[in-house]
C-alpha cells in the first residue's frame, strides 16, 4: 500500500510540475489582459504629456463607410499635420526618430519628411480574438531556441501577449489576427533612381487551418498558415506562382515552398524561399523574410529586448490607400511621396536582431520596432556585415475597422546605398481592395494544385 501511495503522489506532482511549465504567465499575471493592459497586451493607459492617448477599444466597425470595392474611407481625412519633420529640424526630435529615419533625412535632405499627426489607438479584434490571446497568454510556450511554439495551435493568435523576451514580441508579430481567410490584388514596384517602374501586379492569398476545409487534425496541430502568391503582370512572369505551408514548430517541421513556373509548366520545392532568398519579382531589392516586415523562422539571429520606447512611426495610413491616387502619384525618385504618409506618436517595443555566429544572412543586424497595440513591426534597420546601416524598412498600416483587423497598406523598404527602393502592398488602381472571409480549402494549397491549375 505504501508503494502505491508514492507513486500516487509523484503522478501528482509530475502533473503540476508540467502544468507549471505549460503556463507562460501564472493566471494572476494573464488577469493583467483587459484591465491596466489592452485585452493584446498594450498598456492600456496614455503617455505622461499626453500625446499618446489612452486605449479606449479602437476605431469601431462604422467608423467610416466602405465602397463597393471594399475601399475604406478615412474617419481622419479632416485631420492636418500638426508639424513636419525635415532635415533641418530632424535633430529637435531624434529621441523620436528611428535611426533609419534620421539616415532618410541625411541621404533625401531636399525631399524626405515625415508630416506628425494627432495619435489615435485605433488597434481592435473580435471578442473571440482577444479570449485567443488570454488562452495564449495562460498556455503558450518557446520550443528550443525560440524557433517554435507549443500549446498554442488550440488559441491560435498572438502567442504571447505579456512577453518578457525579443523572440517573444516577434511571434506577436507572426501570430497576429489577419482577418481570417484574405486575397489581395496588390502592386510591387520597384523605381530606378529617377523614379520610374515597372508595374508587377500580383494576387496574395492567406488562409489558416481553421478556417479551411478539408484540414486533417494532424494538419491542423502545426500548420499556422498558408499563403499563396500569382504573379498577374508583366507578361513575361504573369502565371508564376509561389506556395508557402508555414508552421508553428519549425524545428519538427520546417517551412515548406514550391514555385510554379509557368513557361515550364512544372512545380518545383523551393528552399530559397526562406531567409535573405531573393523575393519573387523584386528586382533584387528586397529579401523573402522582408515580406511582412519579417517572416519565417528566427533560428538564424539572437533577439536582443532593448524596451518601450516612444517614436514617430506610419500609422492610420488611409491618405495612401485612397483609390484616388494614382500609383505614379504615390512613387518618386529614392522614396514614395510622404506628403500621402501619416506618422503618430506610439509606444513601440524595439527589438536588436543580431545574427548568429556561424550563421548565414546578408543582414548582419536588424533593428525592429513593434507597435505595442497591434504587435506589427511599424520599421526595421537593416545593417550589413560591415556594421553599416543598408535599408530602412516602413510598414505603413490601417485599422480595416469593419473587419476588426490591421493591415499593411504598403511595405516600402529603401537601399541606403543604391538610391532605390521597392514598395508592396498598394492596391490604389485595383478593382478590389483586400478581401476577407474567402472560402478556401486545404487541397487548393497543394503542390499538385499549383500544377493542375496551368496558370500562364
Amino acid at each position: 500500500m505504501k508503494t502505491i501511495k508514492y507513486i500516487s503522489i509523484n503522478t501528482v506532482s509530475l502533473l503540476l510540475l508540467s502544468n507549471l511549465a505549460i503556463a507562460a504567465v501564472p493566471p494572476d499575471v494573464a488577469q493583467r489582459l483587459g484591465q491596466d493592459l489592452t485585452p493584446l497586451g498594450a498598456e492600456r493607459a496614455g503617455n505622461a504629456d499626453g500625446s499618446i492617448p489612452a486605449w479606449t477599444g479602437g476605431l469601431p466597425t462604422n467608423a467610416g463607410t466602405v465602397d463597393s470595392a471594399g475601399f475604406l474611407a478615412d474617419p481622419f481625412a479632416d485631420e492636418e499635420p500638426l508639424f513636419v519633420i525635415t532635415a533641418a529640424n530632424a535633430q529637435s526630435y531624434q529621441d523620436k526618430l528611428s535611426g533609419g529615419q534620421l539616415a532618410m533625412f541625411k541621404r533625401y535632405p531636399d525631399s524626405y519628411r515625415i508630416p506628425v499627426y494627432k495619435s489615435h489607438r485605433t488597434a481592435a479584434v473580435p471578442e473571440e480574438i482577444y479570449q485567443s490571446a488570454m488562452q495564449s497568454a495562460l498556455n503558450t510556450k518557446l520550443l528550443e531556441g525560440g524557433n517554435g511554439l507549443a500549446n498554442f495551435s488550440d488559441s491560435r493568435y498572438y502567442a504571447f501577449p505579456i512577453p518578457d523576451s525579443g523572440v517573444e514580441i516577434l511571434w506577436n508579430h507572426i501570430t497576429r489576427y489577419r482577418g481570417g481567410n484574405l486575397r489581395r490584388m496588390v502592386l510591387q514596384a520597384a523605381p530606378q533612381t529617377d523614379g520610374s517602374f515597372t508595374p508587377v501586379k500580383l494576387t496574395d492569398e492567406v488562409a489558416f487551418p481553421a478556417d479551411m476545409s478539408g484540414t486533417s487534425s494532424a494538419q491542423a496541430a502545426n500548420l499556422l498558415l498558408v499563403y499563396k502568391q500569382i504573379i498577374n503582370s508583366p507578361p513575361r512572369l504573369a502565371g508564376n506562382v509561389m506556395l508557402v505551408h508555414e508552421n508553428i514548430d519549425q524545428i519538427s517541421e520546417p517551412r515548406m515552398a514550391w514555385l510554379y513556373n509557368s513557361g515550364q509548366r512544372r512545380v518545383r520545392r523551393a528552399p530559397q524561399v526562406s531567409y535573405d532568398g531573393p523575393a519573387m519579382a523584386a528586382d533584387g531589392m528586397r529579401t523573402v523574410d522582408n515580406y511582412d516586415m519579417f517572416n519565417g523562422a528566427p533560428d538564424r539571429y539572437e533577439w536582443k529586448l532593448l524596451g518601450k520606447q516612444e517614436k514617430f512611426i506610419p500609422y492610420n495610413s488611409y491618405k495612401l490607400a485612397s483609390p484616388e491616387l494614382r500609383y505614379s502619384d504615390i512613387h518618386q525618385k529614392g522614396h514614395i511621396n510622404q506628403d500621402f504618409t501619416r506618422y503618430e506618436p506610439h509606444r513601440v517595443w524595439v527589438i536588436e536582431a543580431a545574427l548568429k555566429s556561424g550563421q548565414r544572412h546578408i543582414y548582419a543586424k536588424r533593428t525592429m520596432y513593434f507597435d505595442e497595440d497591434t504587435w506589427m513591426i511599424a520599421g526595421v534597420d537593416h545593417h550589413d556585415g560591415r556594421g553599416q546601416l543598408w535599408r530602412v524598412a516602413e510598414g505603413h498600416s490601417l485599422q480595416h475597422y469593419a473587419q476588426k483587423a490591421q493591415y499593411y497598406t504598403a511595405e516600402a523598404t529603401y537601399d541606403l546605398v543604391a538610391g532605390r527602393y521597392i514598395t508592396l502592398g498598394l492596391s490604389n488602381e485595383e478593382n478590389k481592395n483586400l478581401e476577407y472571409g474567402i472560402e478556401a480549402s486545404a487541397s487548393s494549397y497543394t503542390p499538385a494544385a499549383l500544377r493542375a491549375s496551368g496558370i500562364r
